[in-house]
Protein backbone atom coordinates (compact mmCIF):
# COMPACT_ATOMS: atom_id res chain seq x y z
CA UNK A 1 0.00 0.00 0.00
CA UNK A 2 2.90 2.62 0.90
CA UNK A 3 4.48 1.73 -2.38
CA UNK A 4 1.35 2.57 -4.41
CA UNK A 5 0.96 5.81 -2.62
CA UNK A 6 4.31 6.60 -2.93
CA UNK A 7 4.12 5.83 -6.67
CA UNK A 8 1.06 8.44 -6.82
CA UNK A 9 2.96 11.00 -5.85
CA UNK A 10 6.25 10.51 -7.85
CA UNK A 11 4.13 10.55 -10.36
CA UNK A 12 2.21 13.51 -9.67
CA UNK A 13 5.16 15.49 -8.94
CA UNK A 14 7.73 14.41 -11.34
CA UNK A 15 9.21 16.77 -13.73
CA UNK A 16 10.57 15.94 -17.33
CA UNK A 17 14.51 16.20 -17.68
CA UNK A 18 13.72 19.63 -20.02
CA UNK A 19 12.62 21.38 -16.82
CA UNK A 20 15.09 19.79 -14.30
CA UNK A 21 17.77 21.25 -16.68
CA UNK A 22 16.56 24.90 -16.92
CA UNK A 23 14.59 24.74 -13.71
CA UNK A 24 17.47 26.59 -11.95
CA UNK A 25 18.41 29.44 -14.97
CA UNK A 26 14.69 30.06 -15.20
CA UNK A 27 14.62 30.84 -11.02
CA UNK A 28 17.61 32.83 -11.78
CA UNK A 29 16.32 35.30 -14.61
CA UNK A 30 13.32 35.76 -12.54
CA UNK A 31 15.11 36.72 -9.30
CA UNK A 32 17.32 39.20 -11.70
CA UNK A 33 13.65 40.78 -13.00
CA UNK A 34 12.48 40.78 -9.80
CA UNK A 35 15.20 42.40 -7.89
CA UNK A 36 14.61 44.04 -4.42
CA UNK A 37 14.24 41.13 -1.53
CA UNK A 38 14.05 37.68 -4.42
CA UNK A 39 17.64 39.33 -5.24
CA UNK A 40 19.11 39.45 -2.07
CA UNK A 41 17.65 36.10 -1.02
CA UNK A 42 18.85 34.32 -4.18
CA UNK A 43 22.52 35.47 -2.54
CA UNK A 44 24.23 36.36 -5.62
CA UNK A 45 27.03 38.36 -3.98
CA UNK A 46 30.44 36.33 -3.78
CA UNK A 47 31.24 35.14 0.24
CA UNK A 48 34.68 36.45 1.41
CA UNK A 49 36.52 33.89 2.73
CA UNK A 50 35.96 33.12 6.59
CA UNK A 51 33.02 35.62 6.47
CA UNK A 52 29.96 34.34 8.86
CA UNK A 53 26.83 34.09 7.41
CA UNK A 54 25.91 37.53 9.46
CA UNK A 55 28.50 39.43 8.46
CA UNK A 56 27.42 38.02 4.59
CA UNK A 57 23.58 38.61 5.50
CA UNK A 58 24.38 42.68 6.45
CA UNK A 59 26.62 43.00 3.50
CA UNK A 60 24.05 41.80 0.99
CA UNK A 61 21.57 44.34 3.11
CA UNK A 62 23.85 47.66 3.06
CA UNK A 63 24.74 46.22 -1.57
CA UNK A 64 22.13 48.06 -3.55
CA UNK A 65 20.73 46.15 -6.83
CA UNK A 66 21.06 48.20 -10.42
CA UNK A 67 18.14 46.52 -11.61
CA UNK A 68 19.22 46.45 -15.61
CA UNK A 69 17.14 43.25 -16.54
CA UNK A 70 13.67 45.13 -15.53
CA UNK A 71 14.61 48.73 -17.20
CA UNK A 72 15.13 46.87 -20.41
CA UNK A 73 12.22 45.01 -20.19
CA UNK A 74 9.83 47.91 -19.63
CA UNK A 75 11.63 49.87 -22.38
CA UNK A 76 11.00 47.08 -24.63
CA UNK A 77 7.03 46.86 -23.36
CA UNK A 78 6.41 50.67 -23.39
CA UNK A 79 7.47 50.84 -27.20
CA UNK A 80 6.05 47.54 -28.40
CA UNK A 81 2.11 48.83 -26.72
CA UNK A 82 3.08 52.72 -27.68
CA UNK A 83 0.32 52.13 -30.72
CA UNK A 84 -2.91 50.57 -30.39
CA UNK A 85 -3.70 46.68 -31.61
CA UNK A 86 -5.91 46.92 -34.55
CA UNK A 87 -8.27 43.99 -33.93
CA UNK A 88 -11.20 42.29 -36.47
CA UNK A 89 -13.18 40.00 -34.44
CA UNK A 90 -14.94 38.73 -37.75
CA UNK A 91 -17.41 35.97 -36.21
CA UNK A 92 -16.94 36.52 -32.57
CA UNK A 93 -18.18 40.83 -33.28
CA UNK A 94 -21.76 39.49 -32.45
CA UNK A 95 -20.92 36.98 -29.14
CA UNK A 96 -22.32 38.50 -26.24
CA UNK A 97 -19.14 37.43 -23.95
CA UNK A 98 -17.04 39.26 -25.93
CA UNK A 99 -17.50 42.73 -24.03
CA UNK A 100 -16.89 41.00 -21.26
CA UNK A 101 -13.33 38.70 -21.92
CA UNK A 102 -12.10 42.13 -23.51
CA UNK A 103 -12.65 43.59 -19.92
CA UNK A 104 -11.72 41.09 -17.77
CA UNK A 105 -9.42 38.06 -19.54
CA UNK A 106 -8.76 36.31 -16.84
CA UNK A 107 -10.92 36.40 -14.01
CA UNK A 108 -8.70 38.49 -12.00
CA UNK A 109 -9.47 42.14 -13.15
CA UNK A 110 -7.12 42.57 -16.42
CA UNK A 111 -8.07 43.61 -19.37
CA UNK A 112 -7.12 41.88 -22.71
CA UNK A 113 -4.70 44.50 -23.61
CA UNK A 114 -2.92 44.20 -19.89
CA UNK A 115 -3.27 40.75 -20.04
CA UNK A 116 -0.65 40.67 -23.61
CA UNK A 117 1.54 43.39 -22.23
CA UNK A 118 2.23 40.88 -18.99
CA UNK A 119 2.76 38.00 -21.69
CA UNK A 120 5.06 40.22 -23.60
CA UNK A 121 7.22 40.66 -20.18
CA UNK A 122 7.26 37.54 -18.75
CA UNK A 123 8.08 36.22 -22.18
CA UNK A 124 11.09 38.71 -22.00
CA UNK A 125 12.19 37.22 -19.18
CA UNK A 126 12.11 33.46 -19.52
CA UNK A 127 12.37 33.31 -23.67
CA UNK A 128 8.77 31.53 -24.07
CA UNK A 129 5.53 31.76 -21.68
CA UNK A 130 2.44 29.58 -21.97
CA UNK A 131 -1.29 30.88 -22.10
CA UNK A 132 -4.02 28.26 -21.52
CA UNK A 133 -7.40 28.99 -22.85
CA UNK A 134 -9.94 27.38 -20.41
CA UNK A 135 -13.81 27.45 -19.81
CA UNK A 136 -15.67 26.20 -16.96
CA UNK A 137 -17.69 22.65 -17.80
CA UNK A 138 -21.00 23.40 -15.64
CA UNK A 139 -23.07 20.65 -17.80
CA UNK A 140 -24.94 23.29 -19.26
CA UNK A 141 -26.85 22.14 -22.73
CA UNK A 142 -26.85 25.12 -24.78
CA UNK A 143 -25.56 28.84 -24.59
CA UNK A 144 -28.32 30.16 -23.33
CA UNK A 145 -27.36 28.36 -19.95
CA UNK A 146 -23.61 28.94 -19.84
CA UNK A 147 -24.75 32.81 -21.03
CA UNK A 148 -27.47 32.94 -17.82
CA UNK A 149 -24.50 31.32 -15.48
CA UNK A 150 -21.81 33.83 -16.52
CA UNK A 151 -19.48 31.24 -18.49
CA UNK A 152 -17.08 32.06 -20.91
CA UNK A 153 -13.81 31.09 -21.81
CA UNK A 154 -10.84 33.02 -19.68
CA UNK A 155 -7.17 33.17 -20.13
CA UNK A 156 -3.99 32.21 -17.59
CA UNK A 157 -0.49 32.48 -18.13
CA UNK A 158 1.55 29.65 -16.97
CA UNK A 159 5.73 30.50 -16.48
CA UNK A 160 7.80 28.29 -17.28
CA UNK A 161 8.78 27.56 -13.79
CA UNK A 162 5.52 26.03 -12.72
CA UNK A 163 5.17 24.38 -16.29
CA UNK A 164 6.84 20.79 -14.80
CA UNK A 165 6.22 18.43 -17.54
CA UNK A 166 5.18 18.37 -21.35
CA UNK A 167 5.63 16.52 -24.71
CA UNK A 168 4.81 16.72 -28.49
CA UNK A 169 3.39 14.69 -31.10
CA UNK A 170 3.62 15.24 -34.62
CA UNK A 171 0.11 14.51 -36.30
CA UNK A 172 -0.71 13.10 -39.86
CA UNK A 173 -0.48 16.13 -41.70
CA UNK A 174 2.80 16.86 -40.10
CA UNK A 175 2.23 19.23 -37.65
CA UNK A 176 3.36 19.41 -33.23
CA UNK A 177 1.14 19.60 -30.93
CA UNK A 178 0.63 19.23 -27.11
CA UNK A 179 0.14 15.55 -26.19
CA UNK A 180 0.66 15.85 -22.31
CA UNK A 181 0.93 19.37 -20.42
CA UNK A 182 1.29 19.27 -16.41
CA UNK A 183 1.65 22.59 -14.30
CA UNK A 184 1.32 23.47 -10.44
CA UNK A 185 -2.16 25.30 -10.16
CA UNK A 186 -1.96 26.86 -6.84
CA UNK A 187 0.49 26.25 -3.53
CA UNK A 188 -1.34 26.49 0.02
CA UNK A 189 0.93 25.57 2.68
CA UNK A 190 1.71 21.86 2.45
CA UNK A 191 -0.98 21.08 -0.32
CA UNK A 192 -0.24 21.81 -3.80
CA UNK A 193 -2.50 21.28 -6.73
CA UNK A 194 -1.33 19.87 -9.93
CA UNK A 195 -3.17 19.51 -13.26
CA UNK A 196 -2.56 17.01 -16.38
CA UNK A 197 -4.21 17.90 -19.41
CA UNK A 198 -4.35 15.44 -22.10
CA UNK A 199 -6.24 15.45 -25.51
CA UNK A 200 -8.51 12.89 -23.36
CA UNK A 201 -8.53 13.79 -19.96
CA UNK A 202 -7.80 16.23 -17.50
CA UNK A 203 -6.64 14.93 -13.76
CA UNK A 204 -6.21 17.16 -10.76
CA UNK A 205 -3.76 15.91 -8.45
CA UNK A 206 -3.85 17.22 -4.64
CA UNK A 207 -0.78 16.17 -2.77
CA UNK A 208 0.26 17.03 0.49
CA UNK A 209 3.95 17.89 0.44
CA UNK A 210 4.92 17.10 4.01
CA UNK A 211 3.35 13.17 4.15
CA UNK A 212 4.13 13.05 0.48
CA UNK A 213 1.13 11.52 -0.60
CA UNK A 214 -1.56 12.22 -3.26
CA UNK A 215 -5.01 13.23 -0.94
CA UNK A 216 -7.13 13.04 -3.47
CA UNK A 217 -7.30 12.84 -7.55
CA UNK A 218 -9.93 13.56 -10.02
CA UNK A 219 -10.37 12.76 -13.50
CA UNK A 220 -12.66 15.03 -16.32
CA UNK A 221 -13.27 14.12 -19.62
CA UNK A 222 -11.47 16.79 -22.09
CA UNK A 223 -14.75 18.06 -23.93
CA UNK A 224 -12.17 19.86 -26.64
CA UNK A 225 -10.26 16.99 -27.41
CA UNK A 226 -7.25 19.30 -27.62
CA UNK A 227 -4.77 20.53 -25.06
CA UNK A 228 -5.98 24.28 -25.07
CA UNK A 229 -2.40 25.70 -24.39
CA UNK A 230 -0.20 28.82 -26.81
CA UNK A 231 3.49 29.27 -26.43
CA UNK A 232 4.65 32.46 -26.82
CA UNK A 233 8.02 32.93 -27.53
CA UNK A 234 9.83 36.02 -27.05
CA UNK A 235 12.43 34.69 -29.94
CA UNK A 236 12.51 30.74 -30.78
CA UNK A 237 15.32 28.14 -30.16
CA UNK A 238 16.35 25.18 -31.62
CA UNK A 239 14.90 23.25 -28.59
CA UNK A 240 10.80 23.50 -29.63
CA UNK A 241 8.83 24.86 -26.59
CA UNK A 242 11.69 26.84 -25.68
CA UNK A 243 12.74 30.72 -25.93
CA UNK A 244 15.44 32.93 -26.02
CA UNK A 245 15.31 35.20 -23.16
CA UNK A 246 16.04 38.96 -23.40
CA UNK A 247 18.25 39.13 -20.54
CA UNK A 248 19.91 35.76 -20.46
CA UNK A 249 23.12 37.79 -21.03
CA UNK A 250 22.07 40.64 -19.31
CA UNK A 251 21.66 39.63 -15.77
CA UNK A 252 25.25 38.32 -15.76
CA UNK A 253 26.18 41.62 -15.90
CA UNK A 254 23.82 42.85 -13.42
CA UNK A 255 24.65 40.19 -11.32
CA UNK A 256 28.59 41.06 -11.61
CA UNK A 257 28.10 45.53 -10.69
CA UNK A 258 26.07 43.79 -7.65
CA UNK A 259 29.17 42.03 -6.76
CA UNK A 260 31.10 45.36 -7.52
CA UNK A 261 28.84 48.02 -6.35
CA UNK A 262 29.57 45.55 -2.75
CA UNK A 263 33.18 46.28 -3.45
CA UNK A 264 32.59 49.78 -3.26
CA UNK A 265 30.47 50.13 -0.08
CA UNK A 266 33.19 48.33 1.46
CA UNK A 267 35.78 49.61 0.06
CA UNK A 268 34.87 53.43 1.54
CA UNK A 269 33.93 51.70 4.99
CA UNK A 270 37.44 50.14 4.88
CA UNK A 271 39.32 54.04 4.02
CA UNK A 272 37.08 55.38 6.61
CA UNK A 273 37.63 53.47 9.39
CA UNK A 274 40.67 50.83 8.35
CA UNK A 275 41.30 47.84 10.79
CA UNK A 276 42.80 48.02 14.45
CA UNK A 277 45.88 45.90 14.99
CA UNK A 278 45.85 45.24 19.10
CA UNK A 279 46.87 42.76 21.26
CA UNK A 280 44.12 41.26 23.59
CA UNK A 281 45.37 42.85 26.74
CA UNK A 282 44.70 46.78 24.71
CA UNK A 283 41.50 48.20 25.35
CA UNK A 284 40.02 50.11 22.43
CA UNK A 285 36.65 51.70 21.59
CA UNK A 286 35.11 51.86 18.44
CA UNK A 287 33.89 55.09 16.20
CA UNK A 288 35.08 58.74 15.89
CA UNK A 289 37.03 59.86 18.96
CA UNK A 290 37.75 56.54 20.50
CA UNK A 291 40.23 56.07 23.39
CA UNK A 292 42.84 52.81 22.91
CA UNK A 293 43.73 51.94 26.83
CA UNK A 294 47.48 50.16 27.34
CA UNK A 295 48.80 48.59 30.14
CA UNK A 296 51.86 50.26 31.08
CA UNK A 297 53.98 47.40 30.95
CA UNK A 298 53.23 46.70 27.36
CA UNK A 299 56.40 45.83 25.17
CA UNK A 300 56.55 49.13 22.60
CA UNK A 301 56.85 46.01 20.02
CA UNK A 302 53.02 45.47 20.64
CA UNK A 303 52.31 48.59 19.95
CA UNK A 304 48.55 48.77 18.29
CA UNK A 305 48.58 49.95 14.86
CA UNK A 306 46.09 50.96 12.33
CA UNK A 307 46.19 48.69 9.29
CA UNK A 308 45.65 51.05 6.62
CA UNK A 309 44.29 49.74 3.19
CA UNK A 310 43.65 51.94 0.14
CA UNK A 311 41.39 50.99 -2.01
CA UNK A 312 40.77 53.09 -5.67
CA UNK A 313 37.22 52.80 -6.43
CA UNK A 314 37.40 55.13 -9.39
CA UNK A 315 38.41 51.40 -11.13
CA UNK A 316 35.42 49.64 -9.89
CA UNK A 317 33.08 52.54 -11.38
CA UNK A 318 35.10 52.32 -14.12
CA UNK A 319 34.66 48.67 -14.83
CA UNK A 320 30.65 49.15 -13.80
CA UNK A 321 30.66 51.73 -16.32
CA UNK A 322 31.93 48.86 -18.75
CA UNK A 323 29.05 46.81 -17.64
CA UNK A 324 26.37 49.14 -18.60
CA UNK A 325 27.88 49.96 -21.67
CA UNK A 326 27.66 46.24 -22.43
CA UNK A 327 24.36 46.10 -21.79
CA UNK A 328 23.14 48.76 -23.87
CA UNK A 329 24.75 47.73 -26.66
CA UNK A 330 23.65 43.60 -25.87
CA UNK A 331 19.94 45.34 -25.53
CA UNK A 332 20.39 48.00 -28.25
CA UNK A 333 18.96 51.09 -26.21
CA UNK A 334 22.25 52.60 -25.58
CA UNK A 335 20.53 55.68 -28.22
CA UNK A 336 17.38 55.53 -25.31
CA UNK A 337 19.26 56.40 -22.33
CA UNK A 338 19.60 59.67 -22.13
CA UNK A 339 23.25 59.94 -20.87
CA UNK A 340 24.69 57.47 -23.99
CA UNK A 341 22.54 59.49 -25.99
CA UNK A 342 24.23 62.56 -25.31
CA UNK A 343 28.13 60.69 -26.80
CA UNK A 344 26.60 58.99 -29.73
CA UNK A 345 27.00 60.56 -32.98
CA UNK A 346 23.79 60.89 -34.72
CA UNK A 347 24.98 58.05 -37.43
CA UNK A 348 25.79 55.96 -34.64
CA UNK A 349 21.98 56.61 -33.12
CA UNK A 350 20.14 55.93 -36.38
CA UNK A 351 21.98 52.83 -36.23
CA UNK A 352 20.98 51.45 -32.81
CA UNK A 353 17.58 52.70 -33.62
CA UNK A 354 17.41 50.24 -36.40
CA UNK A 355 18.61 47.61 -34.65
CA UNK A 356 16.12 48.23 -31.79
CA UNK A 357 13.25 48.00 -34.55
CA UNK A 358 14.26 45.12 -36.09
CA UNK A 359 14.17 43.35 -32.53
CA UNK A 360 10.85 44.96 -31.62
CA UNK A 361 9.30 43.92 -34.63
CA UNK A 362 10.45 40.54 -34.06
CA UNK A 363 8.45 40.33 -30.77
CA UNK A 364 5.48 42.47 -32.19
CA UNK A 365 5.14 39.28 -34.67
CA UNK A 366 5.52 36.77 -31.94
CA UNK A 367 2.74 38.18 -29.71
CA UNK A 368 0.73 38.75 -32.79
CA UNK A 369 1.06 35.24 -33.78
CA UNK A 370 0.42 34.23 -30.02
CA UNK A 371 -3.27 35.93 -30.03
CA UNK A 372 -4.06 34.76 -33.17
CA UNK A 373 -4.09 31.26 -31.96
CA UNK A 374 -6.00 32.36 -28.58
CA UNK A 375 -8.50 33.78 -30.84
CA UNK A 376 -8.91 30.62 -32.43
CA UNK A 377 -9.43 28.53 -29.10
CA UNK A 378 -11.81 30.75 -28.21
CA UNK A 379 -13.90 30.50 -31.15
CA UNK A 380 -13.60 27.30 -30.69
CA UNK A 381 -15.23 27.04 -27.22
CA UNK A 382 -17.80 29.38 -28.35
CA UNK A 383 -18.83 26.97 -31.50
CA UNK A 384 -17.50 29.26 -34.23
CA UNK A 385 -14.24 29.50 -36.77
CA UNK A 386 -12.11 32.00 -35.93
CA UNK A 387 -12.07 34.51 -39.06
CA UNK A 388 -10.87 37.78 -37.94
CA UNK A 389 -7.40 39.05 -37.83
CA UNK A 390 -4.60 40.75 -35.41
CA UNK A 391 -1.87 43.56 -36.39
CA UNK A 392 0.33 44.77 -34.19
CA UNK A 393 2.64 47.65 -35.16
CA UNK A 394 5.50 46.53 -37.78
CA UNK A 395 7.75 49.48 -37.37
CA UNK A 396 9.38 51.10 -34.02
CA UNK A 397 11.39 53.80 -35.45
CA UNK A 398 12.54 56.09 -32.94
CA UNK A 399 13.63 59.74 -34.24
CA UNK A 400 15.77 62.32 -32.54
CA UNK A 401 13.37 64.91 -32.32
CA UNK A 402 15.87 68.05 -31.32
CA UNK A 403 17.86 66.57 -33.99
CA UNK A 404 15.46 66.96 -36.56
CA UNK A 405 14.71 70.19 -35.19
CA UNK A 406 17.81 71.52 -35.67
CA UNK A 407 18.57 70.15 -39.53
CA UNK A 408 15.69 72.33 -40.15
CA UNK A 409 16.55 75.20 -38.62
CA UNK A 410 19.69 75.09 -40.23
CA UNK A 411 18.26 74.26 -43.39
CA UNK A 412 16.03 77.42 -43.33
CA UNK A 413 18.75 79.39 -42.70
CA UNK A 414 20.63 78.11 -45.77
CA UNK A 415 17.20 77.98 -48.54
CA UNK A 416 16.64 80.62 -50.53
CA UNK A 417 13.64 79.03 -52.30
CA UNK A 418 10.07 79.92 -50.89
CA UNK A 419 8.98 76.41 -51.74
CA UNK A 420 11.90 75.43 -49.47
CA UNK A 421 10.65 77.67 -46.75
CA UNK A 422 7.40 76.38 -47.05
CA UNK A 423 8.08 72.56 -47.04
CA UNK A 424 10.36 73.07 -43.66
CA UNK A 425 7.50 75.15 -42.02
CA UNK A 426 5.33 72.65 -42.90
CA UNK A 427 7.28 69.75 -41.16
CA UNK A 428 7.83 72.21 -38.43
CA UNK A 429 3.81 71.92 -37.83
CA UNK A 430 3.83 68.14 -37.80
CA UNK A 431 6.33 67.91 -35.21
CA UNK A 432 4.28 70.25 -33.10
CA UNK A 433 1.42 68.01 -34.10
CA UNK A 434 -0.55 70.14 -36.05
CA UNK A 435 -2.19 68.33 -39.19
CA UNK A 436 -3.10 71.06 -40.92
CA UNK A 437 -1.10 72.02 -44.47
CA UNK A 438 0.00 75.21 -45.35
CA UNK A 439 -2.57 76.52 -47.99
CA UNK A 440 -0.96 76.60 -51.62
CA UNK A 441 -2.11 80.56 -52.38
CA UNK A 442 1.31 81.52 -50.25
CA UNK A 443 3.12 80.85 -53.57
CA UNK A 444 4.99 84.09 -54.60
CA UNK A 445 8.03 85.07 -56.02
CA UNK A 446 11.95 86.15 -54.41
CA UNK A 447 13.24 89.53 -54.72
CA UNK A 448 16.37 90.63 -53.82
CA UNK A 449 16.39 94.30 -52.58
CA UNK A 450 19.36 96.22 -51.77
CA UNK A 451 19.03 98.61 -48.77
CA UNK A 452 20.25 101.81 -50.48
CA UNK A 453 22.00 103.18 -46.60
CA UNK A 454 23.17 99.99 -45.78
CA UNK A 455 23.67 98.12 -48.45
CA UNK A 456 22.72 94.52 -47.23
CA UNK A 457 20.56 92.46 -49.49
CA UNK A 458 17.18 91.63 -48.44
CA UNK A 459 15.38 88.51 -49.36
CA UNK A 460 11.76 88.79 -49.40
CA UNK A 461 10.04 85.26 -48.25
CA UNK A 462 6.85 85.67 -46.90
CA UNK A 463 3.72 88.04 -48.27
CA UNK A 464 3.13 89.81 -45.49
CA UNK A 465 7.34 90.79 -45.64
CA UNK A 466 6.54 91.72 -49.71
CA UNK A 467 3.68 94.31 -48.57
CA UNK A 468 5.86 95.84 -45.65
CA UNK A 469 8.43 96.37 -48.49
CA UNK A 470 5.83 98.00 -50.98
CA UNK A 471 4.61 100.56 -47.94
CA UNK A 472 7.83 101.52 -47.21
CA UNK A 473 8.22 101.91 -51.59
CA UNK A 474 11.21 99.62 -51.99
CA UNK A 475 8.91 97.43 -54.18
CA UNK A 476 5.68 98.19 -56.94
CA UNK A 477 2.56 97.13 -56.36
CA UNK A 478 2.86 94.40 -59.21
CA UNK A 479 6.50 93.48 -58.37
Amino acid sequence: MEQLISNAYNLATSANETYNRYRDRWNYLLESYMGGEDYRLGNHLTRYSLETDLEYGARLRATPLDNHCKSVIQVYTSFLFRSAVERDFGNLTMDPALEDFMYDADYDGRSFDSFMKEVSTWSSVFGHTFVMVAKPNIGANNRGEELAAGVRPYLSILTPLIVTDWSWARSANGKYTLDRFKYVEDINGNVTVIKEWTNQTITTYIVDDDNKNVQEEIVEPNGLGMIPVIVCYNQRSPVRGLGLSDITDIADHQKKIFNELSEVEQSIRLNGHPALVKTPSVEAVGGAGAIVSMPEDLDPQLKPYLLDVSTDINQIYMSIQASVDAIDKMANIGAVRGTEARRMSGVAQEQEFQMLNARLSEKADNLELAEEQIWKLYAMYQGTVWNGYIDYPDSFNVKDDMGEIAKLKIAKETATDAMVFRKIDQRILEWMGEEEEMPESVEFEIHNMIDPVSGNITVVTTPQQHLDLVAQGYLEQGE
